[in-house]
């Protein structure tokens, strides 16, 4: 396929234009815009069936995932921002490996609703493997294949059905759970979501990405360290209000905890030989059922995984018949349902519940 086909559009330069966090009109007086000559390329994904009821918007903003590095979300010009790896063939499964990554901006013109634009910064030009590496990952990662437009249907249909959408953030949600452009990242990100606050878990994720970002800079022929330099340093987007502050006397030793925690999650998948990713990824193409209990002990293998984290990856998979339950679990069915639960019955509590949506009960539960 030529690049005509693929709709890609390549300039030689990109004006990228970024301003000091907390500006205002007296700031861009003092200090002005920033800019940063970069070339790049944009691709098109076509949206086909989904494009429908798809909003990128609704699709990123449905998991607390989208919040974790290296992800970024504008609000105010609704667009995705973050390195996505350059194939999807190489054995190492880190977010930078040493097949390269480049930096991508995902949005979705209001003027063609019914495509993505795929803004690939730092390179004029991309082989036809690339390409294609490129568009799947942001297909995984918005939930864009057959089987899952089917299931967002199914959902959809079942919604109407048991009246689900009666509240502003249930009408909000579409049926896409948002995920990662890799399982292996996502089953990194699943690790750091155990026993934990939040912002301790998007601490984590965001020292792994700088560890990994400060290895990738050694090694990458792509100017990746310049484009995020611009994300970086843009106005502050919304998820930032999410982020508990940590007194800065302890910002030192909490960093360097939370490299080596989020490094020990990488390692424990990376090191687990009877494991095989791929293998797993194609397994779950038709998320049927019957593969959820052997693909949930092939997880169990891997050390860390317990039951919290198997459901989390598997719900990443496409299995949305078990939720995943915790404390927040707990708190979430008091606040919603009026359900006192305890760890013993919240099992019970939310698959009575929720039990009348399967094979859908976690997106009735998002």
């Amino acid at each position: 396929m030529n690049s005509k086909e693929m709709g890609i559009n390549c300039l030689e330069e990109e004006e990228i234009e970024t301003q000091p966090c907390d500006h205002s009109k007296e700031d861009d007086e003092d200090e002005g815009r920033r800019t940063s000559t970069l070339p790049w390329c944009e691709l098109e994904l076509p949206l086909g069936e989904a494009a429908e009821t798809f909003r990128l918007d609704k699709a990123v903003c449905s998991h607390g995932l989208f919040m974790m590095a290296p992800n970024h979300w504008d609000p105010i010009s609704k667009t995705l921002t973050r390195p996505l790896r350059l194939s999807l063939v190489d054995d190492d499964y880190s977010s930078f490996s040493s097949a390269g990554s480049v930096l991508v901006t995902i949005s979705q013109p209001p003027e063609h609703p019914n495509l993505l634009n795929v803004r690939v910064h730092g390179t004029k030009s991309l082989s036809s493997l690339q390409q294609h590496a490129l568009l799947a990952q942001v297909s995984r990662m918005l939930r864009l294949s057959e089987t899952e437009e089917r299931a967002v249907k199914e959902f959809q249909k079942m919604s109407n059905m048991f009246n689900y959408g009666d509240n502003e953030d249930e009408r909000n949600f579409s049926g896409r759970v948002f995920r990662s452009p890799t399982l292996f990242e996502d089953m990194v990100k699943c690790i750091l979501l155990c026993n934990c606050q939040w912002s301790r878990t998007l601490s984590m994720a965001q020292s792994l990405c700088e560890l990994k970002l400060e290895m990738h800079c050694h090694s990458s022929h792509f100017p990746v360290a310049k484009v995020v330099s611009t994300v970086a340093d843009s106005p502050k987007s919304e998820t930032d209000d999410f982020i508990p502050k940590t007194p800065a006397e302890k910002e030192s030793r909490r960093d360097i905890k939370d490299c080596k925690s989020s490094q020990t999650a990488e390692d424990c998948i990376a090191d687990s030989c009877g494991v095989q990713l791929r293998h797993l990824e194609e397994v779950s193409n038709d998320s049927g059922l019957s593969s959820y209990n052997k693909l949930a002990d092939q997880l169990k293998e891997i050390d860390g995984f317990g039951p919290f984290t198997c459901a989390n990856v598997l719900m990443c998979m496409g299995y949305y018949n078990v939720i995943p339950t915790d404390t927040e679990t707990i708190r979430h069915l008091a606040q919603f349902h009026a359900k006192k639960s305890t760890t013993r019955t919240v099992h019970r509590d939310v698959e009575k519940i929720y039990g009348n949506y399967a094979p859908y009960q976690f997106l009735a539960y998002c």
